[in-house]
C-alpha cells in the first residue's frame, strides 16, 4: 500500500541524507521525497512516499521516529488529506497542434507558461492520477520532457504537522 509520510525535522545540514541513508541501509523504496524550509527557518518538512505493508510501514515510521533530527511525524494516509502533485511538461506545439494543445490544456485546468515558435510548456498541478491522464491525453510523438515533483500532502481539518 501507497503512504505519504510527513515529517517535521530540524533544518540541518545532514539531515536529509541521514534519512536517505535509513531507506537504502534497510533496502526501503522512496518513491517521493520534497523537502522545504516551514514558516520556522529552524523546522524543515519533509514529504516522502513509499510503499509497503502495513509491518513495513510501521518499521519505516518507528526507524524515522528514531533519528536525532525528527520532531514529529504523521502518515496522511491513515485519515483524510488533500495531496497534489506539480508537473511541467515540453510538447512540441507547432502551427497545426497548437489548437488542439490548448484545447487540451483548458480542458484539464493546466497553463500554458512558456511559448516559443515550436514548443509549449504546461503547468499542471492535481492529484497523480490526473498528470497521469494528461500525459496520456497529449498526442503520441509531441511530449519533449516531463518533470513532476511527487506528491505533496497536507492533513484536513483542526490537526496539523506542527510543534
Amino acid at each position: 500500500m501507497r503512504h505519504i509520510i510527513s515529517v517535521l525535522l530540524e533544518n540541518e545540514a545532514g539531515a536529509l541524507s541521514r534519512v536517505a541513508g535509513l531507506f537504502s541501509a534497510r533496502g526501503y523504496n522512496i518513491e517521493s521525497l520534497t523537502v522545504a524550509p516551514t514558516d520556522d527557518p529552524s523546522l524543515s518538512r519533509m514529504t516522502l512516499v513509499t510503499t509497503g505493508n502495513e509491518a513495513i510501514v510501521e518499521q519505516i515510521k518507528k526507524q524515522l521516529n528514531k533519528l536525532i533530527d525528527t520532531i514529529k511525524l504523521l502518515d496522511l494516509s491513515e485519515g483524510p488529506h488533500i495531496e497534489r502533485e506539480l508537473m511541467m511538461v515540453k510538447v512540441r506545439a507547432e502551427q497545426a497542434d497548437r489548437e488542439e494543445l490548448k484545447r487540451l490544456v483548458d480542458i484539464f485546468r493546466a497553463k500554458i507558461i512558456d511559448v516559443t515558435d515550436v514548443s509549449f510548456v504546461v503547468e499542471l498541478t492535481g492529484a497523480s492520477p490526473k498528470l497521469d491522464a494528461f500525459i496520456d491525453a497529449v498526442p503520441k510523438g509531441l511530449i519533449i520532457e516531463v518533470v513532476r515533483t511527487g506528491p505533496s500532502g497536507i492533513s484536513r481539518g483542526p490537526q496539523g504537522l506542527m510543534l
